[in-house]
């Protein structure tokens, strides 16, 4: 994917359609309309959530990688933005007040940063399954979930561009995917081992999907 001649002249042109392509499925995965208007505001608020938070991944990777858990704050702002009533704006980027959520984030905070030498696409699937257990915002924590581990995937070097499109894995394959997800949350080996194995078969698709996109560049 990465070698490919359209993505080693421009690759910037694919990884803006394969930012796109990733807000829409995560969106579609919680149930949204996705369906973009060919200009004008998007109405349907998750999927706004969702390439808001498409847009901000370049800028939150730095964020990401030394301070996970205000770069979780920032995405849960821009996805629920649209989602949290007015009187409420001041849940946004606040993680529910329990302190075994808190101590849970701050481990993955922990893994995010250097505490762990497992294979990147391991750590993206523990991000990934761990902020979709624990639901830690109330709102859009699967659009969450997902960018971190978008976000997991390019600062591990697993796909430092952002070329891959694994969300349109997950939403293709979503019964397997929401039952995987379950079985990492109950915490037996084989339910993780099972969710572990789902994600790096997703991983796969997306570089599959991620070559199509530069294919068709010419």
């Amino acid at each position: 994917m990465h070698a490919h001649p359209a993505n080693r002249r421009g690759w910037p042109v694919s990884a803006a359609e394969a930012s796109v392509r990733a807000a829409r499925a995560s969106a579609a995965i919680d149930g949204a309309d996705v369906d973009l208007p060919a200009e004008g505001p998007v109405s349907d608020p998750m999927t706004a959530g969702s390439l808001r938070v498409a847009e901000s991944i370049g800028m939150l990777l730095g964020t990401w990688q030394r301070a996970p858990l205000q770069a979780l704050a920032r995405l849960h702002l821009l996805a629920a933005a649209d989602l949290v009533p007015a009187e409420r704006a001041d849940l946004l980027g606040r993680p529910r007040a329990d302190p075994s959520v808190s101590a849970r984030l701050d481990l993955l905070a922990t893994l995010v940063t250097g505490g762990t030498s497992v294979p990147g696409p391991v750590l993206v699937s523990i991000v990934h399954g761990e902020l979709l257990t624990l639901s830690a915002f109330g709102t859009a924590d699967g659009i969450v979930a997902r960018a971190a581990a978008r976000l997991t995937a390019i600062g591990t070097g697993l796909d430092p561009k952002g070329l891959g499109v694994p969300e349109v894995a997950h939403l293709r394959r979503l019964s397997e995917y929401r039952a995987a997800a379950l079985g990492f949350a109950s915490g037996e080996p084989g339910g993780i081992a099972a969710w572990i194995k789902h994600c790096c078969a997703a991983i796969e698709a997306g570089a599959r999907e991620g070559k199509s996109i530069a294919e068709a560049q010419g």
